[in-house]
């Protein structure tokens, strides 16, 4: 492997508590050095960072590729090659593929495939369940040792607490992670965006803020009982939220995530039946974003993923309730999340946690970080380059945002994983 040198940068590293100007040194794929050069280091490649952030490579804890499976709407290569160019250079993709990923046999293909994409790191998430039919538990100890860091229902709650029960207290005596959906599937059947206001004004069925807090009763009821740790995922509602933090002040290990794009659009984004809006679980109120956005930054919600889910055309097209939930988020994700530290909502330090070390910790994973040691997976960002969101000029496969012709600041110029230069943006 060759021998890096990043200089001019400032290095950011929420890990490490970090924040200054520093030069990088990278061997054998792992962070060898920050500040001065070790001894005898000879650099093979100097990367010059002048005016830009030297940061962790991003973890993102939940992207569907398409791959094994719906193809047409992307797949690991195009994916994970979208992903490098977002700066993400670990990203978790849930089981619900096609086949699901409940044997090794599918883990193996997925690796396969990311060995020959050659870009971002790409762990798939083991099923907690045989066909996440929430029925059988899964080879739990078989998929972890296939090398799947997590467990997850794949967004299709499980509808037997006694099944989940058994499947947390099993996950835990492996100490393997349990990423979980808090949706109650009777209360979510049928409704395509919040229940309120303008779902009625559009004649549409909605799913009500009970649909997320119902379940999450029941999940934190599981876990305060047998002292499980389980994550909860893209949480959606001001009460679902407030549920969690009441849940970590009473000391029980429960960790969640929201998506990105819940921090910005609200119910008025599905005005005019636009699909490019419709997303699973909908964008809630003005309320809700703002309690989702301030419980963000006081680090109750640790961690923000891009709920990454490439559709083709037709997927969005027809009517917005018969239309398939879910935004292409890879090439949005870094930006709308700096975007973040220019609203005054987070710190610098602050908004990489979330997305970096934050993750990381909550799953137990050996990434996200510069601190000496750690796998040389980096992210050099022009933190002042100006950019629009163009749907034809996106690198994943889907097009489908509701962000085009967004004004964003910040983007990814080079990114590295395991001491290898996988992007590299053109101009630079």
């Amino acid at each position: 492997m060759s021998r890096l040198r990043i200089t001019g940068g400032t290095i950011v590293d929420p890990a490490a508590n970090l924040e200054q100007p520093s030069d990088l040194y990278v061997a054998d794929g792992i962070v060898l050095a920050h500040g001065e050069a070790p001894d005898g280091f000879s650099a093979d490649q100097v990367i010059d960072a002048t005016g830009k952030l030297v940061a962790p490579g991003l973890v993102d804890i939940a992207a569907r590729l398409r791959e094994p499976g719906s193809t047409s709407k992307g797949g690991i290569i195009s994916e994970s090659q979208a992903a490098a160019a977002g700066g993400i250079t670990t990203l978790l993709q849930p089981p619900d593929t096609q086949p699901i990923t409940d044997t090794p046999s599918v883990v193996e293909l997925i690796h396969s495939r990311c060995n020959e994409a050659a870009a971002t790191r790409i762990l798939p998430v083991g099923a907690l369940t045989k066909g996440l039919k929430g029925e059988q538990l899964s080879e739990m100890a078989a998929l972890r040792d296939a090398g799947c860091p997590a467990l997850a229902d794949g967004g299709r709650p499980l509808h037997n607490t006694l099944v989940l029960q058994r499947a947390l207290d099993y996950a835990a005596t492996f100490a393997i992670p349990v990423m979980l959906t808090p949706e109650d599937p009777y209360l979510a059947a049928g409704g395509a965006t919040h229940e309120g206001a303008i779902a009625n004004r559009l004649g549409l069925a909605g799913q009500s803020t009970a649909t997320e807090t119902a379940a999450l009763g029941r999940l934190i009821a599981i876990a305060e009982e047998r002292g499980v740790a389980i994550h909860v995922g893209r949480l959606s509602s001001a009460r679902g939220a407030e549920m969690v933090a009441a849940a970590q002040q009473r000391g029980l290990p429960i960790t969640a995530d929201t998506a990105i794009h819940q921090l910005y659009l609200t119910e008025h984004d599905c005005a005019g039946y636009n699909s490019l809006a419709h997303t699973c679980p909908p964008a809630r109120t003005t309320g809700d974003r703002e309690v989702l956005r301030q419980l963000v930054s006081t680090g109750v919600i640790g961690c923000l993923c891009s709920d990454h889910q490439p559709h083709d055309p037709d997927a969005k097209a027809g009517t917005f309730d018969a239309c398939e939930p879910g935004i292409s988020s890879l090439d949005t994700f870094l930006a709308l999340t700096l975007r973040l530290v220019d609203e005054g909502l987070l710190t610098l330090k602050q908004a990489f946690e979330r997305i970096t070390s934050g993750p990381a910790k909550a799953l137990g994973l050996n990434v996200g970080s510069l601190q000496m040691g750690s796998p040389a997976d980096i992210c050099i960002i022009d933190p002042k380059l100006a950019w629009q969101i163009k749907p034809e000029t996106m690198h994943s496969r889907g097009k489908n945002t509701p962000f085009a012709n967004w004004e964003l600041t910040g983007a990814a110029t080079t990114t590295i994983v395991d001491g290898r230069v996988v992007y590299r943006r053109p101009s630079d």
